[in-house]
């Protein structure tokens, strides 16, 4: 059967939350991020991209560049009940659904067009979510997802595209060879040093040739370029790790405070184990210096989710790794290794009143929020905004906060 794939990408979502919030900002441009010395672009407004402004870049120079846009520190609990809706709404119309960001999903409309056509139907969807939801939305629609994708960006802002099955080449090969998904800016660099500009010069090339130069990776982009993409559409996303990273807002070599950026951070990662039923299986800890060098260091240990079993392995990893002595710009915490399970006694160390203990602390947490109870060792300055706003075992992608300063 023929595939039909729908892209559908909120357009500049952070901001257009923002806008639903307060009409006043409508029109204006809106930057919304981290407001610190060291905060980054989140969103952009339409009306600042014309400045150079895109998201990802430093608060600092979009300030430099667009100094009369109205600047908001991000709220990751508006936008992740924006994001519900909007999923909700899709949920309901579409037979299989794809939510592969916060902003951005996938649906497979294979085989409508017998009854319905996929084009008139994607454009109906997409009023109802404008429509019940107060967001512009664009989409994009053809035979696969890289395509589909492609053509949602070509449509922004707000507006809809199809590509017929047949003319994918033609579609991209005008195009930057930048707007094919997998091409990053370092990928993107290696071509404009091999003269290559545009998509269409890669539909030219042989894919050994990309194979050579890029590795596996050269074929997946070759194959993309010339409209081929046969990846499925994936319903649920099984989360294999979950973390927590905090970059200080100005550098630090204040150990007391860096160990306590970490407790409440490994404090907070296991109520997440736990309230998803999961365990984890290695504890990783990463340090990033001010002259931004960074380090890890992993360690493999028996499946848990208790952070008193945690907290003190992420500690000694931190003392194994802190050996500079120069002042820390981020610290981060990872588990990984999850697999489902239920936080079971340590027959050597736990005694069954630790288990009610958090059993008891778990239920004021989901009741008042993963930061209503904390240890001792968690609580101070380094702690400050560290917490999740929404279950990271329920089968979306994690929300990516507005700001990541501290």
């Amino acid at each position: 059967m023929k595939r039909t794939i729908l892209h559908l990408d909120l357009d500049a979502f952070f901001v257009s939350c923002e806008r639903l919030l307060d009409s006043k900002l409508n029109n204006k441009p809106v930057i919304v991020g981290g407001l610190g010395g060291r905060g980054v672009v989140s969103a952009a407004s339409y009306e600042t991209r014309a400045y150079g402004v895109h998201s990802g870049m430093p608060m600092k120079m979009a300030r430099q560049l667009c100094g009369h846009a109205i600047f908001i520190r991000g709220n990751a609990g508006t936008y992740t009940k924006y994001s519900k809706l909007v999923t909700e709404i899709l949920q309901s119309e579409v037979p299989v659904l794809e939510k592969a960001s916060v902003d951005e999903f996938y649906a497979d409309l294979s085989g409508m067009d017998r009854f319905f056509g996929c084009y008139k139907y994607a454009t109906e969807l997409r009023q109802k979510v404008i429509r019940e939801s107060g967001l512009p939305i664009s989409f994009g629609l053809s035979g696969n997802k890289t395509v589909s994708k492609v053509a949602t960006n070509e449509a922004k802002p707000n507006n809809q595209l199809k590509i017929d099955v047949g003319s994918e080449k033609e579609f991209l090969a005008p195009l930057s060879i930048k707007k094919i998904p997998l091409v990053g800016e370092k990928t993107f660099r290696a071509f404009c040093n091999m003269g290559i500009k545009t998509v269409h010069t890669v539909q030219q090339m042989p894919v050994e040739m990309m194979t050579s130069v890029f590795g596996k990776n050269g074929r997946v982009i070759w194959q993309r370029s010339n409209g081929i993409d046969n990846t499925p559409i994936i319903e649920y996303h099984e989360r294999k790790s979950i973390s927590s990273e905090r970059t200080y807002g100005l550098d630090t070599i204040d150990v007391s405070k860096i160990k306590t950026t970490l407790a409440a951070m490994a404090e907070d990662l296991a109520f997440q184990l736990r309230r998803g039923g999961k365990l984890a299986s290695t504890v990783t800890v990463k340090i990033r210096y001010s002259d931004f060098q960074t380090y890890s260091k992993q360690l493999k240990i028996p499946y848990t989710s208790a952070d008193h079993h945690l907290i003190p392995l992420v500690h000694e990893l931190f003392e194994k790794l802190y050996d500079r002595r120069v002042l820390v710009r981020l610290v981060g915490v990872k588990y990984g290794g999850i697999t489902s399970g239920t936080y079971q006694i340590n027959l050597f160390d736990d005694q069954k009143r630790t288990v009610n203990l958090y059993n008891a602390m778990d239920k004021i947490r989901l009741r008042y929020g993963s930061r209503s109870v904390v240890r001792a060792s968690a609580l101070g300055e380094g702690a400050r905004s560290i917490g999740n706003f929404t279950n990271p075992f329920n089968g979306e992608p994690p929300i990516v906060l507005a700001h990541r300063s501290q």
